[in-house]
């Protein structure tokens, strides 16, 4: 459960970031991101899986790189699912894909690994 918590908190960062970096990816309030971070981590843990499985011959040709499409496609879901949070391409959702890569690695790296073992 810490886990999860700490995964929706450090998608709640990175969807900050986002929205700071990117000015076409509009986050109308705090809780706007709260909520998108939230929703972004449970698509995370219920679709993704299902995806990565059924892309799974995709993402071996491209040595993993279809990974960052899934997440784009993830980011454009919790975009279509929050209001107030906008993301308005798919190009746009590719590259905070990367970026939300960016961000969460190393906080998983630094906190998740340390502090929240199961």
């Amino acid at each position: 459960m810490s886990r999860l918590i700490f995964r929706m908190v450090a998608n709640t960062v990175a969807v900050y970031v986002v929205a700071l970096v990117f000015p076409a990816v509009v986050l109308e309030s705090a809780w706007v991101g709260l909520l998108a971070g939230a929703v972004l981590t449970l698509l995370n843990a219920l679709v993704r899986p299902f995806l990565l499985l059924i892309t799974l011959p995709v993402n071996l040709i491209t040595l993993g790189l279809f990974t960052l499409v899934i997440n784009a496609w993830m980011l454009m879901l919790t975009s279509r699912l929050v209001e107030g949070l906008t993301i308005p391409g798919f190009w746009w959702a590719l590259a905070a894909a990367l970026l939300v890569t960016l961000v969460n690695v190393p906080l998983n790296q630094w906190f998740g690994n340390r502090h929240f073992r199961m």
